[in-house]
């Protein structure tokens, strides 16, 4: 589905240092991901600023690592696989891959989840399918929701 493969091409071609994307790499991720996706990118990026001010910097960031996906050093690549519409929403099964020159590849699945504007599909949130300790949990949307709740270090 063009709005998944639109928002994964995104997202192998921005440079990622992990946690929540920073202003430059949220506007390339724009044109791909809903509104309220967006704005839930950009409270978190304003709570990661609060809870820094907070702790003085002195504390790592709520967010760290690929919060694209569920694996912490995020993929290098993926493929669409079988997408299911139900109506302005749809959810397609995305196979990733992280793969380190002479390291073995690891591959998992993950879901998009999509959203049918006026101005076509795109990215509304991300269910994470990595099974193992210390993969993301639960969804994107989630993850985002905790770093905003979280900003004020108590």
């Amino acid at each position: 589905m063009a709005g998944a493969d639109a928002f994964y091409a995104t997202y192998l071609s921005t440079p990622r240092g992990g946690g929540v994307p920073d202003a430059a790499a949220r506007a390339r991720y724009a044109p791909a991901i809903s509104s309220t996706l967006a704005g839930l990118l950009d409270g978190a990026a304003k709570a990661e600023e609060d809870f820094a001010q907070i702790t003085k910097g002195q504390v790592p960031p709520l967010l760290e690592g690929d919060i694209f996906t569920s694996l912490f050093e995020g993929a290098t690549a993926y493929t669409v696989g079988g997408c299911k519409e139900n109506g302005d929403s749809a959810t397609c099964v995305i196979s990733l891959t992280h793969a380190e020159p002479g390291q073995k590849p690891i591959s998992w699945t993950d879901m998009a989840l999509l959203a049918k504007g006026a101005d076509g599909w795109r990215l509304d949130d991300i269910g994470y399918g990595g099974n193992w300790d210390f993969s993301n949990k639960g969804k994107l949307s989630e993850t985002l929701k905790f770093a905003i709740a979280n900003a004020r270090g108590d």
